[in-house]
């Protein structure tokens, strides 16, 4: 009887020891983390010799039917441009954004929307989760765009790159259907 006791024991310690120290992994992230690169899709494309201008990683909300600018995201407000940690850029080479030298680094991307133009900013603080911790002295560039209406309604919060000429280019930012496009050369 003794012998059945402490087996008994001996099977329900390594019971509670196996689930206790179970590893616990949390579900998908509703806005997955994403990766444009300028050029286009360079990571996937590269060529020898080929250099990377600009990288941005990002989370991609969904609109899901919802009402997106002057409602989930209020107008006039510091916004982290996607969902989750800031929007990071990575800048690999010296450019100008919207004729603003700009020197290579790694900068959180914020956004101002209002109805008929966004600002875009390039802050030094990084690894900040949402705008919350946003502070504009750390500042290291600021720009005006115009928004556009898109015809096309883009789901899923999309930042992308558009070659426009030789040293020249665009970032694009959709959702909705608003369309803000800030000019760089390169």
């Amino acid at each position: 009887m003794a012998m059945k006791k402490f087996s008994f024991l001996v099977i329900l310690f390594f019971l509670y020891a196996s689930l206790s120290y179970g590893q616990y992994f949390r579900g998908l992230d509703k806005s997955p983390m994403d990766v444009a690169y300028f050029p286009d899709n360079y990571a996937h494309d590269r060529k020898a010799g080929e250099k990377a201008i600009i990288k941005v990683t990002y989370s991609r909300p969904q609109r899901r039917g919802r009402d997106l600018f002057g409602d989930l995201i209020p107008y006039g407000e510091v916004w982290r441009t996607g969902a989750n940690e800031a929007t990071e850029i990575r800048i690999y080479q010296p450019l100008t954004i919207q004729g603003q030298p700009v020197e290579p680094g790694i900068y959180s991307l914020y956004t101002i929307p209002e109805p008929d133009k966004w600002t875009t900013i390039l802050n030094e603080d990084l690894d900040y989760w949402g705008s919350y911790s946003y502070l504009q002295d750390h500042d290291v560039l600021r720009i005006e765009a115009p928004v556009r209406k898109m015809d096309q309604n883009v789901e899923v919060f999309t930042i992308q790159f558009e070659a426009t000429g030789e040293g020249t280019g665009k970032m694009q930012i959709a959702w909705g259907e608003t369309l803000v496009e800030v000019p760089i050369q390169y």
